[in-house]
């Protein structure tokens, strides 16, 4: 009999590792304007320090407070997972702190994100592991479950399921499900080329504006000349 909200799939479906690499350098929010801005996670889950953030997700669904199944992910997530831990945003307890952090950096955990709070913060600013989350507090983690690991959870108000590639930057995070990801690399990539070009136009101080009063044109926008 399945004990449901107490289980643990270890084995996670994952994109080739040279498509997850192809997305490396590439601005989130290029990434985001590709997929009809509907696929970041919310502003709520901020980087607590500059390490930028690439790879597979490793899924955690805990009970509030609690870091029981994130301690066992630890131990069984591989080299460039990005663990994800929904706590459903609760901020009571910290499920995370530095000597969690280390055991991952030392077994190659490719990154945090944390919908809900950490700990030990100092520590964790200087470490070049990237680490998402929602806030900070002293208080520590019970261990006492239940929960589960590697399922669809929630995480900064987006559906995230094992395998999907996650793309951080210091603007936040994009969910990328594996089957759209080679197109949307391609379109990704082109967003990049135009923006350098505009970024030389805008140099130049050549950059046409001439869309604006399109845009407003087609929206029958008024010019009020005389008050």
């Amino acid at each position: 009999m399945s004990n449901i909200g107490f289980r643990i799939f270890p084995n996670v479906d994952k994109p080739a590792k040279t498509l997850i690499d192809g997305f490396k350098g590439i601005p989130v929010a290029n990434i985001a304007d590709n997929m009809n801005r509907m696929s970041c996670m919310n502003s709520k889950i901020r980087p607590v320090n500059d390490t930028p953030l690439l790879g597979p997700a490793f899924t955690v669904k805990s009970r509030p407070g609690d870091n029981l199944l994130l301690s066992k992910a630890l131990d069984l997530a591989e080299p460039g997972d990005i663990i994800v831990v929904d706590v459903q945003g609760d901020l009571t307890n910290a499920v995370m702190g530095e000597l969690m952090t280390l055991w991952a950096k030392q077994r190659g955990i490719g990154g945090f994100i944390i919908d809900g709070a950490i700990r030990d913060l100092g520590a964790l600013k200087k470490m070049d592991i990237p680490i998402y989350a929602v806030g900070v507090t002293p208080m520590g983690p019970y261990k006492d479950g239940p929960g589960e690991i590697n399922v669809p959870i929630s995480c900064g108000g987006i559906v995230v399921h094992p395998g999907d590639i996650l793309v951080g930057d210091e603007d936040g995070i994009v969910v990328i499900k594996a089957q759209d990801a080679e197109e949307l690399l391609e379109k990704s990539k082109a967003t990049s080329r135009k923006e350098d070009k505009i970024k030389e136009a805008i140099a130049n101080k050549a950059w046409d504006r001439t869309w604006v009063d399109q845009f407003l044109d087609k929206l029958n926008a008024e010019v009020v000349k005389n008050r």
